[in-house]
């Protein structure tokens, strides 16, 4: 693992309007699955070779959460979503970037701007690169998500020594009937009981912003206590 630069920032908060938001990053090059493992655990998340957790002074609404993979039970209405995407085929393979990704990930945010006001963050093939493609090393990945021949949706994730952490999942709007964002973590719960891994890291759960806020309806979940330094034991309950 090298470290390449680290530092803190505040800017605008991306999660609770009329805040600011102080933040810790690393950039990561030839980082290892196991350091990742230990810095997801202690809150941290990753885009491309950056990693970085909020450490605002006077907030703690982000909460790092995760889901109990061993005893999460699919509900009646769970089942319902799995089976009506029963005709979705799935490849998992390391993150590449082609014109489908791209023009995907565009319409995606497109609609996010119109439906819940998003900032319109189209990207093009050198930034999607940086964010979503570098830095996967050993650990990283992306599902593709097909209905026939259409690339219909894209999870990113990073398989851990002891779960999947949820990077970003974006999809065709015009699939949003299937519950698709469900759907793609209902597949990270599976997949992680089929290779024996106990969590799936959500990220931050923030009770006041509505694209997080959803992270609390999946149960079993644990949320990490404090700010652990890597070196300190993490606690999570």
């Amino acid at each position: 693992m090298k470290l390449l630069k680290e530092c803190t920032f505040t800017d605008k908060c991306s999660y609770i309007k009329n805040k600011n938001q102080t933040a810790h990053y690393k950039i990561l090059s030839e980082c290892t699955t196991t350091y990742c493992s230990t810095l997801t655990q202690r809150g941290w998340r990753r885009f491309g070779k950056m990693f970085f957790r909020p450490i605002c002074d006077d907030c703690n609404e982000c909460q790092s959460i995760k889901i109990d993979v061993n005893n999460y039970n699919f509900s009646k209405s769970e089942r319902r979503i799995i089976k009506k995407n029963s005709h979705i085929k799935t490849f998992i393979q390391q993150p590449t970037v082609t014109k489908e990704h791209i023009d995907l990930f565009n319409r995606y945010h497109q609609f996010m701007h119109e439906k819940r006001g998003w900032d319109n963050n189209q990207t093009d093939a050198k930034n999607y690169y940086t964010s979503f493609v570098s830095g996967h090393d050993n650990f990283g990945y992306e599902i593709l998500y097909y209905d026939d021949d259409k690339l219909i949706g894209v999870d990113l994730v990073d398989l851990l020594d002891n779960g999947i952490s949820s990077i970003y999942f974006y999809y065709d709007p015009e699939y949003r009937d299937l519950s698709l964002g469900k759907y793609s973590l209902f597949r990270q719960i599976v997949l992680a009981k089929v290779n024996n891994k106990q969590w799936v890291y959500l990220g931050y759960y923030v009770s006041e912003c509505q694209s997080l806020s959803y992270k609390n309806q999946f149960k079993p979940y644990v949320t990490l206590q404090g700010r652990p330094h890597e070196l300190e034991e993490d606690m999570w309950i």
